[in-house]
Parts: C-alpha cells; sequence; structure tokens
C-alpha cells in the first residue's frame, strides 16, 4: 500500500446473481442496477469504479485501456476513500457487483470487476478475489 493511500476494506467481486449476504456487503459497481428484485439489500454504489455509460459497447482491449484510464485519472487515493467510507460499520468483505457471470468459457468471460481487481492488486498490493466464478476445467491434452 502506498504510504499517502489510506487502507481500504478486505474487497472481493461477484455477480449480482451469484452473491449471497453471507460473502459480505453488497455494494453496486454498475452503470445501472440491476432490473429484478434482489434477495438482498445493496449497501451502497461505489461511483468512482464505476464504468462510464459509453464504455458499454466496447470490446475488451479498448474497454479495459478506457477503464484503466479512469481509475488512474480518479486516482488511487479517491477510490480508496470512497471504498472506507462505504464500509464504514459494515460486514467486509465489500463484495463489488455487476451483471456478468464469469465461469463462462471464451472471449467473454471478462468484465470491469475483474479488470478492478487487477488494477487494485498492482496499486496495493492486496487481492480481491472473485467469490462468484466457478474455475473452468482445464481443456484435455490430446497427445
Amino acid at each position: 500500500m502506498h504510504d499517502d493511500v489510506p487502507a481500504g476494506p478486505a474487497l472481493a467481486t461477484c455477480s449480482y446473481q451469484e452473491f449471497d449476504p453471507r460473502m459480505g456487503t453488497a455494494i453496486r459497481t454498475t452503470v445501472g442496477a440491476p432490473r429484478w428484485a434482489l434477495s438482498y439489500t445493496l449497501a451502497g454504489h461505489a461511483q468512482l469504479i464505476t464504468p462510464t455509460r459509453d464504455m458499454l459497447g466496447l470490446d475488451r482491449s479498448p474497454y479495459r485501456k478506457r477503464y484503466e484510464a479512469r481509475l488512474s485519472a480518479t486516482g488511487l487515493y479517491r477510490i480508496a476513500t470512497e471504498l472506507r467510507s462505504l464500509a464504514r460499520g459494515r460486514l467486509e468483505p465489500l463484495v463489488l457487483l455487476c451483471f456478468d457471470r464469469l465461469g463462462k468459457p471464451g472471449p467473454d468471460s471478462w468484465c470491469h470487476r475483474t479488470m478492478f481487481a487487477v488494477w487494485w492488486e498492482e496499486q496495493t498490493g492486496v487481492e480481491v478475489p472473485e467469490l462468484g466464478a466457478v474455475a473452468l476445467p482445464e481443456p484435455p491434452t490430446l497427445f
């Protein structure tokens, strides 16, 4: 952790659909709120790590570049401060939620929450585990 950055709360990521309140505190990180009734309450919205609406139609590579540039421009200090504020008096980890389930194979298995987790670990040295994705089996070796 950088000396000038306040320690953040413990973080994890998950999809809205796979989240269970026993995992921690549900935090929205999406441009839009879920359009269905949740069986749990969202404790807040991490606005500084939410992508912008104009990013939603981008492919993975340009999305990653724009999203990481957004995080860097916002700055670790401001993001950590917002997350600390959301965590105040709540069960940790804060579970950063979005719509995508990550257990599916192929190039579509990515999301801003995984990009944020990588960025956060690079900036702070603290891992942000994924709680919802089911690991895919390795394809068999033919020879």
